[in-house]
């Protein structure tokens, strides 16, 4: 007999509606997640999903999916109105009244406590049927998509402690529900598979030795533990199978894994240290030694220790990625490239071997290389949450501030501490012109490290753009700290003291940064900030020289704003007979114009002085065999 895939699926779509139906939401999730393995563009999947997910940051993803895939769905526009994701919008009709048993179904999901009574009761009154029928549409769009939000409280990101990387750990098909405390500077950033459906299927552990008979019923143990991450059981069935089985070195080796991912690096080591008392020539346990020495200290030489597991092991991938990751932390991209290339033919379409690319290629400025190697992990493992930031940096490297914004914001969507991606993503919004935004982002990010400049650097421009004077000199001052020889905090400084009234101290400002000026950009920024500097001082000479200098650089790199202005105020000065607006006393009304093709970036550092070492370490996941 044929079975049809399409009746088996619809039969598994209907036992997770019935699941959830009967509020056992972890069979629905299960179930859910399932399906959409095999079919990740199905929107009703991602819809119900979004009604069996605990947290609402999981729930917005969800129906932002399913937004994706359709755009025109009221339901999941309806769900994220709710949610706060979407802005209201009166085009968005409630739900229609000719489906009462979907939205039975649904409203069910809203509440503990069964509210058919009250619905017939309503229905059943003539005097009220009509006004009812007026309203039911809301009232019913309101509780279904409570049923999709099912608020609870959110739970902290659990966030991992293992600084090597481990690709031959992939996505676990369900969510992780443990929590832990807030990520140290030296944890590895949580992937979103951690917080929403992960639709990857599991390999195989690469030490996966034959068992004794007397064996057997601990290792599936074993195995089911190390999929959901219960490192406990590892331990005690690995403890056991070790006193069963002595002369095998792979149990202790799996003992001091899951120590390594409990964050204890000392018990690793002992652990990683007895399996090579047992067999020497056993290659995982060097490179557990390097990644729990890492773990002891970020900067130790674990070359001699990944060189060692090769020797015993040249088909190891998860070395040469370990090794490329050292060599990323080292500046050293040439070298990371090279084990890159091996680990991608031992471990084909491995995400992590895209992600470390991407970054060796951003570090040597190839930054097409760079996109195109992000965009690979990004579409092998939708929910690697590190690609996302390495791909904010690209974009941002490539002018395309549109695709950076996306990317940052989805990084920081989960990651609320990330203090380096909300001051990228502050200087995104800048450079997008949109300075309420910047400035937000960027105060969130000073709240979280205060001894930023950059942050500051951004803010304060945009506090310029603003016409907020004071605010904008405190910021840009904390920023020339740091970037005293940058053209743009200085030239902002300059427009400062404009826009106070010191034009004395704007003029010397605007002298310092005429020196500071490389490009034709720049002196083209410089000279029209002089320009109206000495108009404001009542400088007529010096102002048509400033003027005359803006219309001698090239026609490209001088606004058409800039331009025009600087012919007005020329024909002006030029007068025989004294305009108003430059007789004695008087002060011309200059309007500021729009400068965003020339806004000086190239000068300004594109990353802060501080670098995580996050950014290189490995987006470690819950590991599956």
């Amino acid at each position: 007999m044929v079975y049809n895939r399409n009746m088996v699926d619809d039969s598994a779509f209907q036992e997770a509606i019935e699941a959830l139906r009967a509020k056992d939401r972890s069979k629905a999730r299960e179930l859910l997640t399932q399906l959409l393995k095999s079919d990740q563009s199905n929107v009703q999947y991602w819809i119900w999903l979004s009604a069996a997910v605990e947290t609402p940051k999981e729930q917005i993803y969800c129906l932002q999916t399913a937004l994706r895939l359709d755009p025109e769905n009221a339901t999941a526009k309806r769900g994220l109105v709710l949610l706060g994701a979407l802005p209201p919008d009166e085009s968005v009709q409630p739900f229609p009244l000719n489906r009462p048993r979907l939205w039975d179904e649904k409203l069910a999901l809203a509440t503990d406590q069964p509210k058919e009574s009250g619905l017939k009761a309503l229905f059943s009154n003539p005097a009220v049927r009509l006004a009812g029928f007026s309203v039911l549409g809301v009232v019913l769009m309101g509780a279904v998509i409570a049923g999709l939000i099912l608020s609870r409280t959110p739970r902290a990101l659990p966030p991992t402690h293992t600084p090597g990387p481990s690709p031959t750990y992939t996505l676990t098909p369900t969510f992780v529900n443990a929590t832990a405390p807030p990520p140290e500077v030296a944890a590895t950033l949580a992937p979103l598979a951690e917080l929403l459906v992960a639709t990857y299927t599991p390999t195989p552990l690469y030490v996966n030795r034959p068992r004794q008979p007397l064996s057997g019923d601990l290792n599936r143990q074993f195995k089911s533990a190390y999929e959901r991450g219960d490192w406990e059981t590892v331990i005690s069935s690995m403890e056991e199978i070790a006193r069963l089985e002595p002369q095998a070195p792979d149990p202790y080796y799996y003992i001091g894994e899951a120590y390594r991912f409990e964050g204890d690096y000392r018990r690793a080591l002992e652990a990683y240290n007895e399996a090579l008392k047992i067999d020497p020539q056993f290659g995982p346990p060097y490179l557990g030694l390097a990644r729990a020495r890492l773990m002891q200290d970020p900067n130790a030489n674990v070359t001699a220790l990944l060189a060692e597991a090769l020797k015993r092991d040249p088909n190891f991938g998860e070395v040469y990625l370990e090794r490329a990751a050292y060599y990323l932390n080292h500046k050293e991209p040439e070298l990371a490239l090279a084990d890159l290339a091996t680990a991608e033919r031992l471990l084909p379409g491995s995400p992590l071997v895209y992600y470390y690319q991407a970054q060796a290629y951003l570090t040597l400025e190839d930054f097409d290389k760079a996109l195109e190697a992000a965009r690979k992990a990004n579409q092998a493992d939708l929910t690697m949450l590190p690609v996302y930031y390495v791909l904010g940096k690209i974009y941002i490297e490539q002018g395309d501030f549109e695709q950076a914004a996306a990317a940052l914001e989805t990084y920081t969507q989960y990651e609320p501490r990330a203090v380096e991606a909300f001051a990228l993503l502050g200087r995104v919004y800048y450079e997008q012109g949109n300075c309420e935004a910047a400035i937000e982002t960027m105060g969130f990010a000073i709240g979280l490290d205060s001894s930023r400049r950059d942050t500051y650097l951004y803010r304060g421009l945009c506090y310029v753009e603003s016409g907020q004077a004071d605010k904008a000199e405190f910021d840009l001052k904390r920023a020339l700290q740091v970037y005293k020889n940058a053209f743009a905090p200085n030239l902002g400084l300059m427009r400062v003291y404009i826009l106070q009234g010191h034009y004395g101290d704007a003029y010397l400002q605007g002298e310092r940064t005429l020196s500071l000026a490389q490009e034709d950009e720049e002196k083209a920024q410089i000279y029209y900030w002089r320009a109206i500097n000495f108009e404001k001082r009542e400088e007529p000479a010096n102002e048509a020289k400033s003027w005359n200098d803006l219309l001698a650089l090239p026609e490209g790199v001088v606004s058409a704003s800039m331009r025009e202005q600087a012919q007005k105020r020329l024909l002006l000065l030029a007068s025989p007979t004294p305009s108003p607006t430059v007789a004695k006393g008087k002060k011309t009304a200059t309007s500021t114009p729009k400068v965003t093709a020339t806004r000086p970036t190239s000068t300004l550092p594109t990353t802060p002085t501080k670098t995580p070492p996050t950014i290189v370490t490995t987006p470690t996941r819950t590991p599956t065999p």
